[in-house]
This record gives structure tokens, C-alpha cells and sequence, in this order.
């Protein structure tokens, strides 16, 4: 006997799913069970996609979680996912069928437990700090008493009427309120165009350009202050041209846009005490100023008058000045007068004298004429002697251009060689069999053509030494060559 057991007749009652209909049905099982859950985990293998898509899986010491955030969501999650974070996720549960896998499809991620929340927050002020968000030479002033104050906050809370009640007690200005949210997913996005909206205003357009900017908020918790942390707040004060207060949290609260701000307040309130000067105070201080110049300009001109009295003493008497001055101003004149009359007679007769040693102009001009006339008897002597003398030198080169021109050689019964380009062959290298020629004699031309070449030192074909030349039989002159 054996123990098989037998199929069991319920079997072939049980309907046959396809692969793809059994994956669906657990996919609407997953969904409907867990529509929206919040799960706590460690973040391990992440990784974001070309679409923007992130990719990761939350495990604990029990198991591990495939998740995914898709494009929209990832960029209101309000903080970047590492590798090693904890953090807290909200989504629903689902299946991806192709790999048989659940999967949570996060909505939502926040850091779990305020230590991963400081050390992403210690983390991202050593980021900003290396590029100079920071620095302290890249602060700028707060202007002394400013026209128009803008402030970043709610319009609702209690710190804009902390604010405006403090600015009215010290010295009432002009405000300009940027109502933002200041907690929350968009707080961050909002406080970030609030203050690059501030800078982009034109200076005297239809809403004028604050000269100070307050970032304000009250006291919160860690993760009520997240928003004032965000990279895109930070850099957003960091690169405002208007100067900027941060006042967020109380006095113990620290947040990086503090860091980032040209003046960190301790609380709204104080920061509305930085922004202006107590106006009673500048008042008494005018007024206190202004008593001390006046004290001070009287005693001044007391000690001057005395001091010119004393001068005064000193001086002579102006009236026996003038009369001096005008006795030798006199004395001075007539002397001028005669002093002129007697140079003019001098010079007078010193001309006189010149113009008697002067010769008469006949005579120098009979004198230059008979200069000129010898000047040009000598002209022209040496020009006919340089004539003469240029002369002979021209026959003499025309001797010699004759004596070297080849015609000349011609006469001495010589012959000039040309090709046919009437370029002349100096050797017989420059010839070749059936070429045409032209032989140049001192009484004309005759045209011949090349039958064969020897170059120098080739011994004679053989033949008969009795022959006649070739073209002789006719008593006609033969070829040259």
C-alpha cells in the first residue's frame, strides 16, 4: 500500500487566474487595506531618475521597504533624502508588477527625531559656510535712520504688531509689509520670493524700495523654525542687495538665516530697535548739540574781537602811511618824466650816428651786381669744363658697350645659337635630336635642325673617312649639327 494521498475534488473548482489578474487583484488589496500609513525607517539606496523621480527603500532591523516618490511630491518634500537618514513617510501601499514587489509611494518625508534634524541642519551650515554665505566681509550696514522699512512675515501674528508698536514708539517710518507664511510646506518658498521681490523693486518707481528688510518670526520648536533653515532662504538673504535684520524665533533660537542676515536680532522687537534710532532721543541730542555750538561760536567770537583789539593797538597810523607812500609816489612820477625826455634825446642822436655810418643803398647795390656778374663768369667756366669732361666719359662707355656687344664676336665670324623661344643655347646639353634652331651671323640668320648630339670627349662613329660631310653633295651648306 502507499500513502499518496488523493487530489482533492475542491481543486478543480478553483478558478485560473492569469499572472497579470492575480498582480492586479493584490494591487487593489494593498490599496484598499492601506490607503495612508506612516512608516519609520532608515533611507538606503537612493537614488533620483532622469525624470526627477526618486528611488529608495526604508529598512529597519526587521525588514526593508521598497518606496518611490514621484516627480510632483519630490519637490515639496522640503528637504533632500540621504542615504543613513531617518525619517518619517507618509504615502499608500501599493505593488509594482513587474517585479512582484510592494512599495510605499511617499507623499510626505520629515526627519525623524530632532538629532538627524540637527545634524542635517549642522550638515547644510557647513555647505553654506564653504561657499562664503557667511562671511563676515560680505555684510553690508544698516542704514542709520531709513525712509521705508519692508518686513517679511505674517500679517496676522503678534510679532508685525510687536513691530510696527516699536517702530512707532522709536521713530515712526514707513512700512512695507510682505505677508508670507511662516511655517509649513510653502513657508520657505514664500519668505524666499518675499525678499527677492523686495530687490527687485526699482528705486523710485510706484512702490518704493525699502532701505531695510526685516525677516521676522516668533518662538517655535525646531521643526516650526525648518523653513527659516531652507538652503533657498538662506541664499535668498545671503544675496539680497537691501540690507537685511533676521528676527526669528527668541533670543536662545538660532537658525541659519541668521547666520546668512546682516544683523541677527534676538527677538521682533529688537529688531524693530536696530532698524531705527530713538527719534526723542536724536531730538535732545540736536538740541543739546545745537546749545554747545551756539556757547561755543559766542566764546569764539569773543576771543577773536579781543585778539583784533589787541592787533589793532599794535598798527600805525594808517593816515601817516599814505602820506609817505603818496610823497613817494610824487617823487617817483616827476622823476619818470625826466628821465623819459632825457633817453628819448639820446636815443635820437645815437640813431643819427648809425644812420651816418650807414653805406647808400646805390652802393651796395652796385657792389652786389658786380658780385653777381664774377659768380656767374664762374658758373659758367666750371660748367663748360663738367660739360666737356661729361662728354669724354660718354664716348668712352660707347667704346666700351660696342666693344662688349656680342655683334662684335659676330663680326669675327662667329655664330649666335637661338631656340625657338629666341632664347640663346650656350651648350649642347640644352639640345636635342630634331629640334629647330636658329644660327644668327654677322650679315643674317639661317634656320637648322639638331640630327644628333655628342657630348664632349665622345669618340667619333664609326664610317668611312673619305666620305664627304653630310650635306655637301650639292655644294650647298649642310646642316650645323
Amino acid at each position: 500500500m502507499t500513502n499518496t494521498p488523493a487530489p482533492l475534488d475542491s481543486d478543480h473548482n478553483t478558478p485560473i487566474l492569469s499572472v497579470g489578474e492575480l498582480s492586479k487583484a493584490l494591487k487593489r488589496a494593498l490599496e484598499g487595506a492601506f490607503p495612508a500609513v506612516r512608516v519609520r525607517g532608515e533611507i538606503s539606496g537612493f537614488t533620483r531618475a532622469g525624470s526627477g523621480h526618486l528611488y529608495f527603500s526604508l529598512k529597519d532591523a526587521d525588514a526593508v521597504l521598497d518606496g518611490v516618490c514621484w516627480r510632483g511630491s519630490a519637490a515639496r518634500l522640503g528637504l533632500m533624502p540621504e542615504d543613513g537618514m531617518e525619517v518619517v513617510v507618509t504615502g499608500r501601499i501599493t505593488s509594482y508588477a513587474p517585479r512582484s514587489r510592494y512599495q510605499i509611494v511617499v507623499e510626505r518625508m520629515e526627519l525623524a527625531g530632532e538629532g538627524a534634524l540637527l545634524k542635517l541642519l549642522d550638515d547644510r551650515r557647513r555647505k553654506l559656510a564653504a561657499e562664503g554665505l557667511f562671511d563676515e566681509d560680505a555684510k553690508r550696514k544698516i542704514p542709520f535712520l531709513p525712509e521705508i522699512i519692508g518686513v517679511v512675515t505674517s500679517p496676522t501674528g503678534a510679532v508685525i504688531r510687536d513691530i510696527l508698536h516699536r517702530l512707532e514708539d522709536r521713530f515712526p517710518r514707513r512700512v512695507l509689509i510682505w505677508p508670507v507664511l511662516v511655517q509649513g510646506e510653502a513657508a520657505a518658498d514664500q519668505v524666499a520670493a518675499a525678499i527677492k521681490g523686495f530687490n527687485a523693486l526699482v528705486p523710485g518707481g510706484k512702490v518704493p524700495r525699502p532701505d531695510v528688510l526685516i525677516v521676522a518670526r516668533g518662538g517655535g520648536s525646531l521643526e516650526d523654525l525648518m523653513a527659516f533653515n531652507e538652503e533657498k532662504v538662506v541664499r535668498a538673504a545671503a544675496a539680497s542687495d537691501i540690507p537685511l535684520i533676521s528676527a526669528v524665533g527668541h533670543e536662545t533660537d538660532t537658525t541659519l538665516i541668521d547666520l546668512a542676515a546682516d544683523v541677527r536680532a534676538p527677538t521682533p522687537t529688537a529688531a524693530a530697535e536696530m532698524a531705527v534710532p530713538v527719534r526723542v532721543d536724536l531730538v535732545a541730542g540736536v538740541m543739546d548739540a545745537g546749545g554747545r555750538m551756539a556757547s561755543a561760536v559766542s566764546r569764539l567770537l569773543g576771543e577773536r574781537r579781543t585778539h583784533l583789539a589787541g592787533l589793532a593797538r599794535g598798527l600805525p597810523d594808517l593816515g601817516r602811511l599814505l602820506g609817505e607812500v603818496s610823497q613817494r609816489l610824487d617823487d617817483w612820477a616827476e622823476r619818470l618824466k625826466n628821465s623819459l625826455r632825457v633817453g628819448i634825446v639820446g636815443r635820437r642822436s645815437e640813431l643819427r650816428e648809425l644812420a651816418a655810418r650807414l653805406p647808400h643803398p646805390r652802393q651796395r647795390l652796385a657792389l652786389a651786381e658786380s658780385r653777381l656778374q664774377a659768380q656767374g663768369a664762374s658758373l659758367a667756366r666750371a660748367g663748360g669744363a663738367t660739360l666737356k669732361d661729361r662728354r669724354a666719359e660718354l664716348r668712352h662707355a660707347g667704346s666700351l658697350l660696342k666693344s662688349y656687344s656680342y655683334k662684335g664676336v659676330l663680326e669675327r665670324g662667329f655664330a649666335l645659337i637661338r631656340d625657338g623661344n629666341d632664347q640663346p643655347v650656350v651648350s649642347v646639353k640644352e639640345t636635342s635630336p630634331g629640334q629647330d634652331l636658329t644660327v644668327q651671323f654677322k650679315d643674317g640668320k639661317a634656320p637648322v635642325t639638331v640630327t644628333d648630339k655628342h657630348s664632349p670627349g665622345a669618340k667619333k662613329p664609326p664610317g668611312n673617312p673619305k666620305a664627304k660631310p653630310p650635306g655637301r653633295e650639292n655644294g650647298r651648306q649642310g646642316k650645323l649639327l
